[in-house]
This record gives C-alpha cells, structure tokens and sequence, in this order.
C-alpha cells in the first residue's frame, strides 16, 4: 500500500460535517421499498391528435389499483413512438402538472429492435418529491409534450403508442408501466426488451443540460450546488453557487465551476456541485472534465484542485465504512508538490486530529489541461482508473466501499501560499457529462459507446440508479 504525503489534508477530513453531514443529510427523502402486490393503470389523452404535429402531446394520469402505497420514484412510464428520421433529436418539457412539473422526469431512448411504428421511446419517471399513491389513488393530470429539436413537423398517426382519437382520460395499454424494475401496465412492442443486463445496469446519466444553477430541473434531477460554508481549502472562503453556470461547447452542453480569489479568505469562492442522495456503489462511474493550468483571468500560481469524485461521510475517526475515490487536478501543485500533478486515490479510513490517513494512490508529474475521459470502475476485486482510454492505476480491495456513496464535482484552493497577490483571480473547471451503470465494469470504450447512445437518441437525463 502506498499512502499520500501526510500532510495532505483530503476534503472529506476537512468538510465532512459541512458538507455531507448533520443539515446535509437531513435533507435527503427517507425511502420505502415498492409494494409487492403493486399494480398500476395508466390513462391517456392526447393534446394535439392531428396526424402530423408541431410536438406531440401524451397526457397521462396514473392509478394505484394495488392494495399497498407505491412510491412514485420506482415508477416508469414508456409511450413508444417512430422517429422522422434516423438522425432526428426530440426534446421534452412539461406544461403542467398536478404534482408540479419539477417532479416529472423525461428521457428518450432507442428500442434495440426497431418495428415499424416504435424505434424510439419517452420515459416519464418521478423524483422523489412527486411522493406516493395510496390505493385507489392515482397522479393527476400530466400535460407534458416533446417536440423535434429542430421544431420541425413531427408524424404521429404511425407512432405505437399514439391516440388520435383519445380526447378524454382511458386506460391506455399501449403504454407501459414499470414498478420496481417489474411491468405492471400495458403491452411493449415487440422491439422493446425492458429487462436489465445481467448483473444489474441500472444507469445515471446527465448531459448537464440546465439552463443556471436555479434551474429547477437541476435540483429535480437529484443534484445540489452546494452554499454552506466550511471546508476543505482556504479557511474563510464561500462556496457560491452563482459561479456554477452552464453554456453550450462543440454543441454539447457544459456545466463550468469557477473558484476566484484575490489573495484573503474573505475574497475567496469555491464551487461544488453533488449528488443529495448516496446511493453510488460498486460499477463503473465515468465524466468527461476539462482541467485548465492557467486561471482565466489574474496572475497564476494558486494552489488550486480540480475534481471529480466519490464520497461517503466518516462515522468515527478510522471508522473502517468509510470510502471516497478521487480524481484530483493540481495545475500549481501543493500538498507538498511544485508543480501540476494528477491524482487518483482510494481512501479507506481517516482521522483528522492527529491527522492519519490510510488510502493508496496513483499519480502523473505532467499537465494535464484541457478535456479529459476520467473512468473508475469498482467492482468486489479492486478500484481502477482510467484517463483517456488508458490505464491509470488499480487499487487494492483493502479500499473497496462498504456503503453507498455520493457524485461530487469541486474546484477549491488549497491555501493561498501558492500566490500571494490581491490582485483578483479565477480558474474554471468544466463537466461535459457523467455517467454511473450500476455493478458493470465497462471498459472506456463502452463508456463512449454508452453516451453516443444517448446523445444520437437525444436524452440528456436518466437516473435509473435505485436508492438503497
């Protein structure tokens, strides 16, 4: 086992309380499992029954006809319909609905065995907020819509699941209803095969499509922009989620951390974006993350880290359950280094005070500015790493996690030594997409594969990933 230089002082040792503990966690929805019995029963309207239509218009309202409460995160809508054209992307919105929009989630996907009126599918899921269904109960009114992104007329009279003639709420089985990973409503055409990969599968998947930090569709795909104060980095600094901003870039939407200073605490902003929920375990986690040497305005030299990685929070001093897996960029260095440095480290334990530290790590003395394909994978025999399709490092099972984890993405400045001028200064650190398939070890190709997919099916979201 190799270990950091121990005057290193992780985030986790330094923000645990803050950032993952006490309000933190409080915040997080309790989970109930999906009844066993349950049942459900999907109604359907259309909106704009013509034969060809600016958008589409599926409206739906769900029914528990079970005997037991279902909650509605562990339920999926499909409505399958065929696309305009091979390369065609198609983008959802929600215009109103009973539960509120922000709980409604949509994603498109593509059928493995495309038929003649199904090559494509909408998945309607709910966040947690949306709540539960008693029996007898059921959701409301959905009016939700999806259209072509380039607003071109779509066809709908050929799509599987649509109605022209459905003007008023029925029972509609030409959608599908899953609970729990199990259909309970509606027939499927035959090119859909709704059975999860052996050995789970079950995907996270955002493209970072939002339009600000406030964005609500942000919070509703189970993300928070974090505000509280508190470690790790320079003691005193905010962390501001203003400066978390989202922008197109060669036609993929990119989530941008800016971390400014200008030489006090007080002066000082960090940024993070993670995960509420710590459901993250084994399989494989991948980002694309651009990391920059240089700050884009002001003199350089902070001692500043990029990051991307996984975290749970440390019940005790060396408490053996805990786990945090980093990719960590230091274009300046620091903790002891000159100059830039990548670090990939699997923690085991920690104790802050006297600060001791059993981790293992892997390393590269050289820049590494620009875009970069980060993968890490953890299955039940090691941790590995991969930056651009290449091997990085492998990690021993001594470091494997025994609990569910957070998504974490931060920029933050060690200290200020590294630079002492008041002039202002800031860097940025930006997130192209990130994905988690849950218990696969997926090699970088595949990971590629897997986002190629859904961006030629034009889905900027799936969170699939059960809570634990």
């Amino acid at each position: 086992m190799s270990t950091r230089p121990t005057g290193r002082r992780t985030r986790a040792a330094l923000a645990l309380t803050a950032l993952l503990g006490g309000a933190a966690l409080a915040g997080l929805p309790a989970t109930t499992a999906a009844a066993a019995d349950g049942a459900l029963a999907v109604q359907y309207r259309t909106g704009s029954g013509g034969a060809t239509a600016d958008q589409s218009e599926p409206w739906f309202k769900v029914r528990n006809t079970g005997s037991t409460t279902v909650q509605l995160s562990q339920v999926k809508i499909r409505y399958y319909f065929k696309a305009d054209s091979p390369d065609a992307s198609y983008r959802f919105a929600c215009s109103w609905a009973v539960r509120g929009c922000s709980a409604v989630t949509g994603t498109f996907g593509t059928l493995a065995h495309p038929t003649a009126t199904a090559d494509r599918y909408l998945e309607i899921g709910f966040t947690a907020s949306a709540g539960s269904l008693v029996p007898g109960a059921d959701t409301g009114d959905m009016q939700l819509r999806f259209h072509r992104a380039d607003w071109r007329t779509l066809r709908q009279s050929d799509d599987y699941s649509f109605g022209g003639a459905q003007t008023s709420y029925a029972d509609w089985n030409r959608v599908t209803a899953r609970l729990a990973d199990a259909t309970v409503w509606g027939t499927a055409p035959e090119g859909d095969d709704q059975t999860d990969p052996p050995g789970g599968g079950q995907t996270l998947f955002d493209d970072f499509a939002y339009t600000s930090h406030t964005d609500p569709a942000l919070s509703a795909h189970g993300w928070s922009v974090r505000s509280n104060s508190g470690g790790p980095g320079v003691p005193g600094a905010a962390w501001d989620p203003s400066k978390v901003t989202f922008s197109a870039s060669d036609g993929n939407s990119v989530m941008n951390l800016e971390t400014s200073t200008a030489g006090t605490g007080a002066s000082t902003v960090h940024t993070e974006v993670l995960t509420r929920s710590m459901k993250f375990r084994n399989g494989t986690y991948a980002a694309r993350v651009r990391f920059s040497d240089a700050p884009k305005y002001g003199p350089d030299g902070d001692r500043v880290v990029q990051t991307f990685f996984t975290i749970n929070d440390l019940k005790a001093p060396m408490a053996d359950d805990y786990a945090e897996y980093d990719f960590e960029y230091l274009p300046n260095g620091g903790w002891g280094e000159p100059s830039n440095i990548l670090y990939t480290t699997s923690w085991e334990t920690y104790d802050p005070d006297p600060w001791q530290a059993v981790n293992q790590h892997s390393e590269s003395r050289r820049s590494f500015a620009g875009w970069h394909d980060l993968v890490v994978t953890i299955d039940d025999t090691a941790i590995t790493y991969y930056v651009d399709g290449q091997h990085f490092g492998t990690h021993d099972a001594a470091y494997l996690p025994e609990r569910p984890m957070s998504i974490n993405f931060n920029q933050w400045l060690i200290d200020l030594d590294g630079q002492t001028s008041t002039t202002p200064r800031a860097y940025d650190q930006q997130v192209d997409y990130v994905l988690h398939v849950k218990d696969q070890v997926l090699t970088p190709a595949q990971v590629s594969a897997r986002i190629d997919a859904y961006r030629d099916a034009g889905t900027s979201f799936v969170d699939e990933v059960p809570a634990p």
